[in-house]
């Protein structure tokens, strides 16, 4: 039986790029039970926070690790989804299969699997279409389809609902239900203040590269405990 890899851990962790600290010795953990939002300002840290999570960026200083004892850089047990999706120029159902070839799933496996997320996800009436010509909405379920058929059990998403329409966002959201379902942990960031009162557990408030709250969604919107997260909270400006 797989051990499994949460919580994750990060302490005091630092980073920063062109002589600009945007990271300041943020220090939490993510267990394996809550959907995690990251929030906050724009140029808070939210997505640099994402990337080195996830071991794109090296923090100048600081520790990333699971609780089985292995980080960030080494796990293949999580993955990313960016706003905008990063596709090949194949069809949607090569898309998927080319990510597990790379990851060693072949076979009636691999075919399972596709044949699993194509359908999850609304897709598989497009399976043989090219993914370049995919609307916004269906790029986005396709990055989530790939990346779910590769089983993480932790996934960040960089506000995967930014451009799309309500419509294409509800799909998605319905999706990430269904990916925590499987067994994923999400942390996300989002811009949206109403899909964070629908989708979040627990709540990391970022401003000015600092971790200022850490709580319940509901205890972050109701009883915010810092100056900072009351305005945010009330949608005030934060500068």
């Amino acid at each position: 039986m797989d051990i499994d890899i949460l919580p994750m851990y990060v302490e005091n962790l630092f980073f920063s790029a062109g002589g600009n600290d945007i990271l300041c010795n943020l220090t939490f953990q993510l267990n394996s039970d809550s959907k995690t939002f990251i929030v906050g300002p724009n140029g808070a840290g939210k997505t640099v926070l994402l990337k080195a999570c996830h071991g794109l960026l090296t923090p100048n200083s600081g520790r990333i690790y699971f609780a089985d004892g292995t980080t960030n850089k080494t796990h293949d047990r999580q993955g990313m989804l960016f706003q905008r999706p990063i596709l090949l120029r194949r069809s949607v159902r090569a898309n998927i299969e080319y990510a597990l070839t790379i990851r060693g799933v072949h076979g009636a496996e691999k075919r399972e699997r596709v044949k699993d997320v194509l359908d999850d996800t609304g897709l598989s009436s497009l399976a043989n279409q090219s993914a370049r010509t995919l609307s916004l909405g269906e790029q986005q379920r396709l990055a989530l389809a790939r990346v779910w058929a590769l089983k993480p059990r932790i996934l960040f998403l960089d506000e995967p609902t930014a451009h799309l329409d309500p419509s294409s966002t509800r799909m998605v959201e319905y999706i990430i239900y269904q990916i925590v379902e499987s067994g994923t942990k999400i942390v996300m960031t989002s811009h949206d203040m109403g899909q964070v009162k629908r989708l979040a557990d627990e709540i990391l408030f970022l401003y000015d590269g600092r971790l200022v709250e850490h709580s319940s969604v509901k205890t972050f919107f109701s009883n915010p405990k810092t100056e900072e997260g009351k305005m945010f909270a009330k949608g005030s400006l934060l500068w």
